[in-house]
């Protein structure tokens, strides 16, 4: 995997400006502090204890950091997580909270959009949904939220994926699914 620019203007989708806002430093300032103190032979972990204790950084901005500088430096892809890669979608349905979490939860109701051999192995009704992948490898988290009285914004967030191309396959996947959902629900 290629670095990517020593002086960018965005890592990991936050613009420099914002960054230091936040932090005190640019993404060029933060690139050349923690490759002074030796992080791009650390592990995550130790990164985000360097950027929390030597430069006092609040927990959210130390995960933000650490997740930029290992993407520009090359020591982590988009998307890629400690566990493997995650990717999410999500789309707003013209359909009550119930209605989309019965589409999702009943075996029956979810053959009519979804095809793909899939275990709910935890659920709350309304709220969300655990799913195990057919090949018991991977897994989503589907989470509802209500969004008017005959509306509901539907997330996915499918983890453990083994790549930064079956991260890909299944971001694409989860849109059409989402989709058929959609048809399958609106009509």
């Amino acid at each position: 995997m290629k670095p990517a620019d020593p002086h960018p203007d965005t890592v990991a989708g936050i613009s420099a400006e914002a960054v230091k806002a936040k932090t005190g430093k640019t993404w060029a300032e933060w690139l050349k502090a923690l490759d002074a103190e030796g992080c791009r032979k650390m592990t995550h972990k130790e990164i985000v204890a360097v950027v929390g204790g030597k430069f006092g950084v609040g927990d959210w901005w130390q995960q933000m950091v650490t997740v930029g500088y290992e993407q520009a430096r090359g020591l982590r892809q988009k998307h890629q997580k400690p566990e493997g890669f995650q990717v999410s979608a999500s789309k707003t349905l013209a359909a009550p909270v119930e209605t989309v979490f019965k589409a999702w939860h009943d075996a029956r109701a979810r053959k009519k959009w979804l095809a793909e051999p899939i275990a709910v192995s935890k659920a709350t009704p309304g709220k969300s949904l655990r799913l195990k992948w057919g090949d018991g490898k991977s897994s989503a988290d589907v989470n509802l939220y209500v969004k008017g009285e005959a509306k509901t914004q539907v997330t996915v967030q499918h983890s453990k994926l083994k790549s930064a191309k079956e991260a890909a396959a299944m971001k694409k996947f989860w849109g059409e699914a989402l989709n058929a959902l959609k048809a399958s629900l609106e009509g």
